[in-house]
């Protein structure tokens, strides 16, 4: 069961980055829960969160695999990752791009923390028939 961090939480950029690199090979379901919590901003900037995937850590491919929508705000919010359709990812990580706009300072801030964790098999089948897990 993978149960992991991509970016650690309260972490502080204000540039462009990427986080992590985390095996996923080993996972029973291949579908995970991510999770980003932006906990500080500035006002005025956008933050773009996306997940990458690739077949050895190394190579990571030109587009993401998932995206949460563009954030402007503090707020917590989860993303369902399934690797089905792409089973030749054995890695994955986080990928971040901010803009800042406006008056004052022209560099932005975002504190924020993105988690992984695995969807039990069994969730995903009692979901499948429509089931409500107790």
């Amino acid at each position: 069961m993978i149960d992991t961090v991509l970016v650690p939480a309260k972490t502080v950029v204000s540039a462009k980055g990427d986080g992590s690199v985390v095996e996923v090979s080993v996972a029973a379901s291949r579908v995970f829960l991510v999770t980003l919590a932006i906990t500080k901003i500035i006002e005025q900037e956008s933050l773009d969160l996306s997940i990458y995937g690739a077949p050895d850590g190394a190579a990571w491919g030109a587009a993401s695999i998932a995206a949460f929508p563009q954030k402007f705000y503090c707020e917590e919010s989860p993303l369902l990752l399934d690797l089905a359709a792409h089973p030749d990812v054995k890695f994955v990580r986080a990928h971040w791009e901010m803009a800042r706009w406006g008056r004052g300072v022209e560099t932005p801030m975002f504190e924020f923390g993105v988690s992984m964790r695995e969807v039990p098999a069994e969730i995903l089948r009692e979901a499948a028939q429509g089931k409500t897990p107790a």
